[in-house]
């Protein structure tokens, strides 16, 4: 996604925009959608257009709150911005595919309900 782009700044004005996103994005894995809604309750802006950051740790990063301290180097790496929600998706994707949803176990109080009634 380019920065600046209509898609970047609709979903700056709409959370429910980030949402849909989210759930197109993720639709073949729903449980990062749930992981989602906890992790950032779908956004990824805040109303001034700053990308959100997490309130335990300010290093957490937008809709997926991927952790910059641990992760930019390689999402940098794989030619991410984890400033985009595009690449925050992507990178999550990433982690999810090769960890599941461990990089997210603090939240898992939150969406593991959801987990726990779709069995």
């Amino acid at each position: 996604m380019i920065k600046g782009s209509t898609e970047s700044s609709i979903a700056t004005i709409d959370p429910k925009y980030t949402e849909s996103i989210v759930r197109e994005y993720f639709k073949d894995i729903p449980i990062m959608i749930q992981v989602a809604r906890c992790e950032s309750t779908f956004r990824h802006t805040l109303a001034d257009g700053t990308v959100l950051r997490g309130f335990v740790d300010n290093a957490d990063t937008g809709v997926m709150q991927i952790n910059k301290r641990y992760h930019e180097k390689t999402a940098i790496a794989m030619g991410l911005d984890l400033e985009s929600i595009q690449d925050n998706m992507a990178y999550a994707r990433f982690l999810y595919e090769k960890q599941g949803t461990q990089p997210w176990n603090a939240s898992s109080p939150c969406w593991g309900r959801t987990l726990a009634m779709n069995i």
